[in-house]
């Protein structure tokens, strides 16, 4: 028995052994090569292939010391190549060389560029649900504290009754709408605002938006990295997921008063245009309207801009708008070749959205990471919380952006006041002992009596070397 045991073993051992072989042969040489190319053959060397031939032209900025780190506008290079002096080289493909030109500072990094900082932008264009794109943790894991919605409404359409569990801060980018609301209170809200206003919307608080004659486009802020859209309480939803029985025990009617309500959600919809006098909607209850201290609108389109050398910068926070007692905003206006100056926030991280224009920024994490990327209008950029960074202008055009902070709840209105939270790396060099930073950084006393003590917010651009 252990004999013919033994033998088949040994007979199951050389068909194992065999298999290979059997795999290997080639039945049909028009799928697989022949046996001769597994491994190294001395009687068949492979041929040489010469590399491929790749044209270009650097620019000039390509030439310079990679730590000068100049922008590189690759729009019109038709082959643009990952180069910065003597660092990097050129690249045959394949590449999505659209990508490249709208991000040269991915292709070809500054050399201050240093490890692996989080991932801070986002192209809110490649979400690809109709007129509601959002930016979550989904897409971008590390940006905890705040989400963002652009949305669009056609004339007439709503954003269907709804409420959120997180805040929602929100700017009109542009149209008009109308916005209702009620409170804990029972108190009433109702306003119409245009491009460059702004609402706020506690959690809880059910809310409608309705666009008017020439639709409307806002962005929404929520103090929730894990925001999303799909999470929205909307009135359609209560009624189709209440007993009908219910319904009408509470609203004092009978079950077929809701025989015609929708079968799914709305969410957004064409519905009856508003009338043009704001009063016909004017509903009150027996508490009134939401006092004017209380105001879930501001607006921030009618209140002038602080100019500065580089741009303009206008604020809305606490002090202006007290309902949205956890967020303050800027919107930050910078001239070609400026910038916003390098700074970091210590208690807030920073959630921006870019309108107009194109820029780049550099994202720098202690100890010694930095990442720059490179922003278009619809991108979304987020700086956490003190890591530096700055914003620059690298087109022709102005570069307009909105820079939201959110507040902990922790900390009084008065010290989530915009500019407030901002440290300026200029600021803090130029009111340091001269000494302290000559010693530290090796600056000439020269440089150090041309710096300036004050926050310059947006500075201009430096036409000298």
């Amino acid at each position: 028995m252990k004999i013919t045991l033994f033998a088949t073993l040994l007979h199951v051992l050389s068909l194992v052994q065999a298999a290979p072989a059997r795999r290997n042969s080639n039945s049909n040489p028009g799928l697989r090569g022949s046996e001769s190319l597994v491994g190294y053959s001395p009687s068949e060397p492979s041929a040489s292939k010469s590399a491929p031939d790749i044209k270009y032209t650097l620019l000039p900025a390509q030439k310079e010391d990679p730590k000068i780190g100049s922008y590189l506008d690759f729009e019109k290079a038709d082959n643009p190549q990952p180069i910065r002096g003597s660092s990097g080289g050129d690249d045959p493909g394949p590449r999505n060389y659209n990508y490249d030109r709208i991000n040269s500072d991915k292709l070809a990094p500054p050399g201050t560029d240093h490890g692996q900082t989080i991932n801070a932008q986002w192209p809110m264009g490649i979400e690809s649900a109709g007129w509601a794109r959002q930016e979550n943790t989904v897409v971008m894991p590390d940006a905890k504290m705040m989400a963002g919605v652009d949305m669009r409404l056609e004339p007439a359409a709503y954003r269907e009754l709804h409420w959120h569990v997180a805040s929602e801060w929100s700017l009109v980018l542009n149209g008009s709408c109308r916005i209702q609301a009620i409170n804990e209170n029972g108190e009433t809200f109702l306003d119409d605002l245009n491009a460059g206003d702004v609402w706020f919307f506690p959690p809880g608080i059910p809310h409608s938006i309705q666009a008017l004659d020439d639709g409307v486009e806002f962005l929404l802020v929520f103090d929730d990295g894990d925001f999303s859209e799909d999470n929205t309480f909307l009135a359609t939803e209560v009624f189709l997921h209440t007993p009908k029985e219910v319904l009408a025990k509470n609203f004092g009617l009978t079950t077929s008063a809701f025989d015609n309500i929708p079968d799914d959600e709305l969410y957004i919809f064409k519905g009856t245009p508003a009338p043009a006098d704001i009063e016909e909607q004017n509903v009150t209850t027996s508490a009134g309207l939401v006092p004017r201290t209380q105001s879930y609108s501001y607006h921030f389109s009618e209140q002038e801009a602080h100019n500065v050398a580089g741009g303009s910068v206008k604020i809305v926070d606490p002090i202006n708008f007290p309902i949205a007692s956890n967020f303050s905003a800027a919107i930050v206006t910078v001239h070609s070749g400026g910038m916003r100056e390098i700074h970091w926030h210590p208690t807030s991280d920073e959630w921006t959205f870019f309108i107009s224009g194109q820029g780049r920024a550099t994202l720098f994490t202690a100890p010694n990471a930095a990442t720059t990327f490179d922003y278009r209008a619809g991108d979304v950029g987020y700086f956490p919380k003190s890591n530096s960074h700055y914003i620059e202008n690298t087109g022709d055009e102005d570069l307009v952006f909105v820079e939201v902070l959110q507040a902990p709840s922790s900390l009084v209105c008065v010290l989530i006041r915009f500019m407030g939270t901002d440290m300026a790396l200029g600021q803090w060099i130029a009111s340091t002992p001269k000494q302290i930073i000559s010693d530290t950084l090796n600056l000439s006393n020269d440089t150090l009596s041309k710096l300036k003590k004050e926050k310059q917010y947006v500075v201009a651009g430096n036409t000298t070397s």
